[in-house]
């Protein structure tokens, strides 16, 4: 069996950094050479404080949330307005084009349509509908809450979920967060610091499957006649790691293995309050990686030595003993996606960076 059936992740992940300008029809082309339509694109300012903003194609380019707030969906036309072949069009909003100000956009494609008829097919007990791609473990998923414990929703991929973000679009919800290694009993907010807490009635304290995930009854992710949306991953070798680790508050840090060169890294600690820290590939192309974004935060980006990690051929190495990263013995979770695999489906490794 090969390593990785992903040879060239840039068909399903990218970054890109832009400098706003602050005109409207204005198209951002993804870096790669591999033109890779986005579905779901999350954009942040780099340069101020503003609003971080994930749009997808599910919802429609018009259709808001917010990472680090509790908002409902909100319609905007003057921001994202398009997916193209090969990026996305944006206009003259500040939170995505202000002039002269640096922005990030983290960009992840899905690609397939799909529709469930729940009650017709057997799958799962609430219609969806959403994009899937089963090559890369990633779907969006569109759905209607019922109100009701043990509710399961399809999710379109054919193998367990690992990581699910999941947004009540109607009402002023915190975002909940599914990762496997905590356990289906405990969640995490995105939209803020605090650690993992266990609470059953928002996935039931069951794993999501193959075919379905499983919900409580709890407003953030299945109250009756209210619309949601769910970002959802399946680990893929060579493309993308769902994993745990334990800090040990070292400046030569312990290592951690992806199995892939990291282009795109959310660490968190789970065992503690700590921000919800994102490096990526493009805003620091070489190592040291010292620039951080936080899911759960407006702020402007960070440049400091307390972000230090380094992003290798297999994994990636922490230099900071920073509470966000390695505080000693307590224990965090990381979703990663990958620049290239560490062994390509030929046998043949990478370069380190």
């Amino acid at each position: 069996m090969a390593y990785t059936t992903i040879d060239d992740p840039t068909a399903f992940f990218q970054a890109v950094t832009y400098t706003g300008n602050g005109a409207t029809g204005r198209s951002i082309v993804l870096p790669s050479d591999t033109d890779m339509q986005p579905d779901w694109v999350w954009v942040k300012s780099r340069g101020e404080a503003e609003h971080h903003q994930l749009t997808d194609s599910v919802r429609g380019v018009n259709k808001q949330l917010y990472s680090h707030l509790t908002y409902a969906e909100a319609t905007e036309t003057d921001r994202i307005t398009a997916f193209n072949s090969d990026g996305f069009t944006i206009q003259d909003d500040i939170i995505v084009n202000k002039n002269s100000i640096e922005f990030v956009a983290w960009c992840w494609k899905a690609g397939t349509s799909f529709t469930n008829d729940a009650s017709s097919t057997g799958i799962g007990t609430i219609d969806s509908a959403g994009s899937a791609s089963s090559d890369a473990g990633f779907s969006i998923v569109s759905y209607t809450g019922n109100g009701t414990s043990g509710a399961t929703v399809k999710h379109g991929l054919s193998t367990a979920l690992d990581v699910i973000f999941i947004k009540n679009r109607d009402e002023a919800e915190a975002w909940q967060t599914y990762h496997r290694p905590l356990g289906a009993t405990h969640h995490l907010s995105l939209n803020v610091t605090d650690s993992a807490q266990d609470n059953d009635s928002r996935f039931n304290d069951v794993h999501p499957t193959s075919s379905v995930f499983t919900l409580g009854n709890n407003d953030t992710v299945n109250k009756n006649n209210v619309k949601f949306i769910a970002y959802c991953f399946a680990e893929k070798k060579g493309y993308s790691k769902f994993g745990s680790y334990t800090g040990n508050a070292s400046t030569n840090g312990r290592f951690v293995y992806t199995g892939f060169k990291p282009a795109f890294v959310i660490f968190k600690k789970s065992a503690g309050t700590g921000s919800w820290a994102i490096q990526d590939n493009k805003r620091t192309p070489f190592n040291v990686q010292q620039k951080a974004l936080f899911a759960n935060a407006s702020d402007a980006e960070s440049n400091s030595a307390d972000n230090n990690v380094d992003f290798l051929s297999n994994g990636f190495k922490f230099k900071s003993d920073t509470a966000n990263y390695n505080t000693n013995g307590d224990v965090y979770i990381y979703i990663a996606f990958a620049e290239a695999p560490f062994v390509n489906s030929k046998g043949v490794p990478v370069n380190a960076r």
